[in-house]
């Protein structure tokens, strides 16, 4: 099968970063999908890994966390699909990717492809959207129903996760939603997703905030740069407030949080998966629950550039994009 991988972990530039090659077919076992893969999307953490993770005997290693693809064939365990079923995920973080004709995934961490999406479209929610779901309800333990001006801030809110982020919040919570941009394009479009307020995070926030007439945010769910912001959100949070983050600061001190009594929250979507939790399946049923927003017309795609073939000259194009840091929601290739 056809797949785009790498051996030598290094900078994009490099002629070996990622190569169009012939890999063997796995056999689907166990609770396992076989998924012929039709689109998949580029999250920051393809570049990370391509650029930290070198293989073993020189194997070839698949990057790739969101795909849409048909069952192919199913393990002796699986339960909840058929051959033939159309699926979305974002798969496992020690398991080969999704930038291969075709893909072994578990299950329990597989949803129905929304019906009123394309693939290409639905390739661009699985991993951002479990993502912001997890902080949102399973780290931040935001509630659907909060008490009045009540709001939280998203820092990144133009990016693959803030884009999912705000729409989630608007469409199932009644806080008010404070994002961040810095540019025209990318303001508008938080706007367009459901922020009631915008900040320019290329400025202190804590004065943004205060000249609004915004009350202190209860919530903070910071999506990247953290650590340039991080003296800023400790002055603007709420006492007993609730802070997240998905980035990987290089240092993270949050001994100034202890007299707010702030309570702070990493999430990584690959945690479940990678640790087989007895949970796991609750990947699955919000993937799900996504899906019915989706067809409801109450959750939209945030796919803003779409590529094809999947092969590596056009993985290097996107990988090139994500490292940018100006990425607009989400590059999605389509097609081998």
């Amino acid at each position: 099968m056809k797949a785009v991988a790498y051996q030598k972990a290094g900078p994009i530039t490099s002629p070996e970063a990622l190569v169009d090659v012939e890999l063997e077919t796995p056999v689907a076992e166990g609770h396992d999908l076989l998924v012929r893969v039709q689109a998949v999307s580029v999250n920051p953490v393809d570049t990370k890994i391509r650029k930290n993770v070198s293989t073993d005997n020189n194997q070839w290693k698949t990057l790739g966390w969101d795909a849409v693809g048909v069952v192919e064939a199913i393990g002796d365990k699986v339960s909840q699909f058929k051959v033939g079923d159309v699926v979305w995920y974002a798969g496992a973080l020690n398991r080969q990717g999704s930038n291969s004709e075709l893909q072994l995934v578990d299950e329990r961490i597989v949803g129905h492809k929304p019906k009123t999406l394309e693939p290409t479209e639905a390739a661009a929610l699985p991993l951002t959207a479990i993502t912001a779901w997890e902080m949102l309800f399973d780290r931040l333990q935001v509630p659907k129903v909060a008490p009045e001006n009540t709001s939280i801030l998203v820092i990144g809110g133009a990016g693959g996760v803030g884009s999912i982020t705000i729409q989630l919040l608007k469409q199932l919570t009644n806080l008010t939603i404070i994002s961040t941009a810095s540019r025209t394009e990318t303001k508008e479009w938080v706007k367009q997703l459901g922020a009631d307020y915008v900040l320019d995070h290329s400025h202190p926030l804590t004065a943004q905030i205060k000249q609004l007439g915004l009350n202190a945010p209860l919530y903070v769910f910071s999506t990247t740069q953290t650590d340039q912001h991080l003296s800023d959100i400790v002055e603007l949070i709420a006492p007993q407030g609730h802070f997240g983050l998905i980035d990987d600061p290089a240092q993270l001190d949050i001994k100034p949080f202890k007299s707010k009594s702030v309570s702070v929250h990493w999430e990584f979507m690959f945690t479940r998966s990678m640790y087989q939790t007895q949970d796991m399946v609750k990947q699955s049923e919000l993937l799900s629950e996504v899906a019915e927003l989706v067809d409801a017309g109450k959750i939209k795609t945030t796919v803003s550039q779409v590529l094809s073939p999947i092969n590596a000259q056009n993985l290097k194009l996107a990988h090139q994009q994500i490292e940018s840091g100006t990425t607009k929601g989400k590059i999605v290739l389509h097609g081998f």
